[in-house]
């Protein structure tokens, strides 16, 4: 019984270590991040206010979430990643 349960528990933490694998590469990471700052800069500064300010410091914190862990779950459904491939190992 213990065994079962100890096996259903591996799966399961597998399976979201999956589906959290880094989607974004150093440039997506980077963009994000410098568009969050300037809407940051943008409504400490007074360009924007009310309804739009609000929808782009949403906009702004997920940008700074996502770039920060290297993960976007938009990219999911399409199977997106500008992640660069790591090089395969030498062949033995």
């Amino acid at each position: 019984m213990a065994s079962k349960i100890g096996i259903l528990m591996k799966r399961e933490h597998t399976r979201r270590e999956g589906s959290m694998k880094q989607n974004m590469g150093t440039a997506d990471r980077v963009i994000r991040t410098v568009i969050a700052i300037a809407i940051a800069a943008l409504y400490l500064t007074g360009r924007i206010s009310g309804t739009l300010a609000i929808i782009l410091a949403v906009v702004a914190v997920v940008f700074l979430v996502t770039s920060s862990v290297a993960w976007c779950p938009g990219y999911l459904p399409f199977g997106l990643s500008t992640r660069k491939a790591p090089p395969n190992p030498p062949q033995a």
